[in-house]
């Protein structure tokens, strides 16, 4: 029997309280904490915003606790999500938006915002942590300086090298994110504006962040074949990495396209020989075979979008122009798989539900014509598309990897915003077998934590923070579809974000306990 881990509730609260909280217990239910062993059966007891006892007859100590009970379900460390698309429900108007519920009925209770290099527009990192800390917000927030929001806060939309002193103003922005709680810096390489800076302009500025030990974290310039290639893209985020001397983040690792498809062996082997000379590269995965992107994004050449949405409908009236952007994309939906491969999001429109082929059938026009019809429509913006062009092997090659962690990628129009975590489980842990249970939960709870050296979370020790997920192995499992993309999860019975109960008996209770998770610079780094 596994020694019972305690810590006395005087020694877990600050100030010495005269009314201490009550103790919940989580009792006889089969705990994984959050590394890749296997499960002891036993309870888990949490005091404020800690754990403070774990094991087997940890319950003994604590006569009176609240009692959740756990028999039959599993226990684990709440899930955290590296790379999320939330922002809009962070700031959302109502509460019940705030409480990020397609992340929380996951069992999540951590999520990472700021990715693809959008970071925090035209706000800053400090001001998202100091919403979050507000109060209202269900998960915990932890955030990164987003590359593309340097550089257009600089640059604007504009396909150019910085100057000197534009590059610098780049570097100041980055280091004050850093010095605001960032985590590191984003990229989003493969998008425009993005896409137009030089493998040196985004080290320069990713050693901002490196000098402050944060993370260069990338959408990296080509999962497939678009412009360098998917190896050589790897290539190029590794030496990024080395040169600015950081550890290496791969989001929501991939072989986008028919062209690429078996090559996430090459992947693996790039990385595990970066990782054999020393360097930390790890990845993010979500379990579909289908994408998220835009019209825009996965469509039209990245020179028809320098200068920005405006620029590029003009390109798109002007007859030679159009020629040759239809000529690319032409190339680039063969890329996607097809317009049969390609399902158009929309509510509202005409279009939203229905794939490509379809469209462009129903209106008696070609494919790319039909694509440009939408994007004029929608002035040049990004229209939201769910493309089908990965295949299982790949995707279980790349599960299997121990530096690959689980991550939604989620956003509007595709299930993996409400159905990343449990898919993974249902699917690729009970019904195909590709990974064991104790693995997904490291993927999803202790992997990620110890990356990004979140202080106290991802495992399940007395002392840490208490994020509690508690699910029915027998039920825990999706809903949405690629049709139906917003139904939420089931089979989380209880969900405990730093001691508040977020999810009980299945419920949301309405509570928010979601925090500000702050990266501290080293001494020194940092003004003041």
């Amino acid at each position: 029997m596994r020694r019972i881990l305690l810590l006395t509730a005087t020694a877990m609260l600050a100030g010495g309280a005269a009314s201490p909280p009550k103790a919940i217990v989580i009792a006889g239910g089969t705990i994984y904490d959050g590394s890749s062993t296997g499960p002891v059966n036993g309870d888990v007891v949490v005091i404020g915003d800690r754990i403070v006892a774990i094991g087997p007859g940890a319950a003994s100590n604590y006569p009176g606790a609240r009692v959740i009970d756990a028999k039959g379900l599993v226990v684990a460390p709440g899930f955290i999500d590296p790379h999320t698309h939330s922002d809009a429900l962070i700031r959302g108007k109502t509460p019940d938006e705030r409480l990020v519920t397609p992340w929380l009925m996951q069992g999540v209770t951590t999520i990472f915002t700021g990715i693809d290099g959008y970071g925090q527009g035209e706000g800053t990192v400090r001001e998202l942590l100091d919403h979050v800390d507000a109060g209202g917000v269900g998960p915990n927030v932890a955030t990164l300086v987003g590359f593309g929001a340097v550089r257009v806060k600089v640059l604007k939309n504009d396909d150019r090298a910085p100057t000197p002193a534009e590059l610098e103003r780049m570097k100041a922005l980055t280091a004050q994110g850093m010095c605001e709680g960032a985590f590191g810096l984003s990229t989003g390489l493969f998008y425009a504006p993005q896409s137009f800076a030089r493998t040196g302009e985004v080290i320069e500025v990713a050693r901002e962040a490196a000098k402050r030990s944060g993370i260069y974290d990338t959408h990296q310039r080509d999962e497939s074949s678009y412009s360098i290639g998917l190896i050589n893209s790897v290539n190029e985020a590794i030496e990024i990495g080395r040169r600015a001397g950081m550890p290496v983040h791969f989001a929501h690792i991939k072989a986008l396209g028919a062209d690429v498809h078996g090559k996430a062996n090459e992947i693996v082997v790039a990385v595990e020989a970066a990782r054999a000379s020393g360097l930390n590269v790890t990845a993010d995965q979500y379990p579909y075979e289908a994408s998220g992107s835009s019209l825009v994004a996965a469509l039209v050449p990245r020179w028809a979008q320098d200068g920005g949405a405006a620029a590029l409908v003009k390109r798109i009236e002007t007859p030679a122009e159009r020629a040759r952007i239809v000529t690319e994309m032409q190339a680039n939906l063969v890329r996607r798989g097809g317009a049969n491969a390609v399902l158009l999001r929309g509510d509202g429109k005409p279009w939203g539900g229905k794939r490509l082929d379809v469209v462009a059938a129903e209106w008696k026009v070609d494919p790319v014509e039909a694509a440009l019809r939408i994007i004029l429509a929608n002035q040049g913006g990004g229209s939201p598309i769910v493309s089908f062009n990965m295949i299982e092997p790949d995707i279980k090659l790349l599960m299997r990897q121990p530096w690959v962690m689980t991550g939604s990628d989620g956003s509007a129009g595709h299930p993996r915003m409400y159905g990343t975590f449990p898919t993974k489980y249902a699917k690729y842990v009970l019904a195909e077998k590709t990974i064991d249970l104790a693995t997904f939960i490291n993927s999803s709870t202790g992997r990620t934590a110890d990356f990004y050296k979140l202080d106290r979370r991802g495992h399940l020790k007395p002392g840490y923070f208490a994020d509690i997920v508690v699910f029915d192995p027998a039920a825990y499992r999706p809903r949405a579809t690629y049709l139906e993309p917003t139904r939420l999860s089931e089979g989380v019975r209880a969900l405990l974000v730093n001691g508040t109960a977020v999810i009980e008996g299945g419920k949301l209770t309405g509570k928010a306990g979601g925090k500000a998770l702050r990266h501290r610079a080293p001494p020194a780094t940092c003004p003041g």
